[in-house]
């Protein structure tokens, strides 16, 4: 589904990160992750288009996607959340995921203002499909509430529900459970086993080792910009490369 080569970004002359190489399979869950300051968001943010790399290449499915901005990546079936929640506060919660549901509507501005007909059953449908991802992630009876005054926990429930209204390939999603109690951070698992067993490939970046171990098929560790290992999370437990990464040498 998606492949990485060589992926390098310079900031001045900081390395963030180099030669970055990995592939993900269709379906699969992986896991990224790695020790504060490894170049994992970096990693993201250019392979969802908002960094440029200083080289390297990024293929979706086949397709070469380097460099191309977030907008063409999502009508390319990939889409992401982020590290820090990014919702439109003021809006309720059910017109966020319809925000995300852009590119899936046809009417102009025009025909929307003058409420032509074609335009009216447009928005009924994108109302119909938004309320079914709320439901999905389990926040149907927030639909009517302001997306700003949700707990964080409901917040990244969201954010996900937004990003699945894309109807995506591939989802990558930045520290899901950051911030999550011991309860939501298990409802985050089950929810994304229920995206992988819809067909869409998922991709993390995450801190939590418990929550990581268990849902992933293969997980990826960079350390200072490089790739320290890749395996299932039986070798990566066991490897003592990314032991001494994260705990030091004794």
């Amino acid at each position: 589904m998606l492949e990485v080569t060589g992926i390098t970004r310079m900031f001045g002359g900081v390395t963030a990160l180099k030669d970055v190489s990995f592939t993900i399979g269709q379906d699969s869950i992986t896991g990224v992750i790695g020790p504060n300051g490894a170049g994992k968001t970096t990693l993201f943010n250019i392979i969802t288009g908002i960094y440029s790399m200083t080289s390297g290449k990024v293929t979706l499915a086949g397709k070469d996607i380097s460099g191309l901005p977030p907008e063409c990546l999502a009508r390319l079936g990939m889409v992401r959340t982020f590290q820090n929640i990014e919702l439109f506060g003021t809006m309720s919660v059910l017109e966020n995921v319809m925000v995300g549901l852009h590119t899936k509507g046809s009417s102009g501005l025009l025909a929307c203002s003058l409420m032509m007909p074609w335009s009216i059953k447009e928005e009924r449908r994108i109302r119909e499909t938004a309320m079914k991802w709320l439901d999905f992630t389990g926040i149907s009876e927030l639909a009517d509430d302001a997306a700003g005054s949700l707990s964080f926990g409901k917040g990244r429930l969201l954010e996900i529900a937004r990003s699945l209204a894309v109807e995506p390939r591939i989802i990558l999603m930045d520290e899901p459970a950051a911030g999550l109690n011991g309860q939501e951070t298990l409802a985050l698992a089950h929810l994304i086993g229920k995206i992988r067993g819809m067909g869409i490939t998922v991709v993390l970046v995450e801190h939590d080792m418990e929550l990581v171990m268990d849902v992933c098929d293969r997980i990826v560790v960079l350390n200072l910009g490089t790739k320290l290992a890749e395996g299932t999370p039986r070798e990566i437990q066991e490897n003592r490369e990314v032991i001494s990464a994260y705990l030091g040498d004794e």
